[in-house]
């Protein structure tokens, strides 16, 4: 399957040399399902405008390393990805987490079928795709995790999926620059912890907000 898409000849080693810096240790076979995404991904994108990163010398580390720069906070399920898009982070997370099932949200028609024929094409059994808005979504105490990449402020992410959360469960924001200017909009009683990302050859900062009840 991952074979019949044009993956860039720069790709694996940049995937390679990412991997180790972030310490994290795939089989050769989850590597080639995330190449296998990207290259779908960029073949989606000729067409649709599923993102704007388009360039491939930056696409490996601006897609997949910073998605799978959480991966040591995603440690339990089932994980909720509300606002998925194209598959971030869902698609390299599940990848990475075959034994964690992933249901990645997303209200966009045209994004959802991408993912979709990813998840057929690359076999990911532990992926289900959901189009909906988030607050249709009727999983009360449902997930363990909750993760997003570009959803929506924290104080709206926390209302709206609050009610998805089982009661010791926990959110995994994924932020820019400046994620403390968002936290005095947050609710009371929650606590908050944010962990400076390293994503290999990104220069600009990232952060990881965790929040818990």
């Amino acid at each position: 399957m991952v074979t019949l898409v044009e993956i860039h000849p720069d790709w694996r080693q940049q995937l390679d040399r990412g991997l180790a810096a972030l310490d994290l240790q795939l089989s050769k076979g989850r590597r080639e399902q995330l190449l296998g995404y990207l290259g779908l991904l960029t073949r989606w994108n000729r067409s649709y405008n599923l993102t704007a990163v388009r360039d491939p010398s930056i696409m490996v580390r601006r897609q997949l390393l910073d998605s799978l720069s959480i991966l040591p906070w995603v440690d339990q399920g089932p994980v909720l990805d509300v606002g998925t898009g194209a598959g971030l982070p869902g698609i390299p997370l599940a990848i990475a987490r075959p034994d964690l099932n992933f249901s990645l949200l997303d209200s966009n028609g045209k994004k959802t079928r991408f993912v979709n024929q990813v998840v057929g094409e690359l076999g990911l059994a532990n992926v289900e795709v959901i189009r909906s808005r988030v607050e249709q979504l009727d999983r009360p105490q449902h997930y363990a995790l909750i993760t997003s990449r570009a959803f929506a402020t924290l104080a709206e992410m926390v209302e709206k999926t609050a009610p998805l959360l089982v009661p010791d469960g926990c959110w995994l924001a994924m932020k820019g620059t400046q994620p403390q200017i968002e936290r005095v909009d947050l609710p009371a009683g929650l606590r908050v912890k944010t962990v400076v990302l390293q994503v290999p050859g990104e220069r600009g900062q990232r952060n990881l907000v965790i929040l818990r009840r």
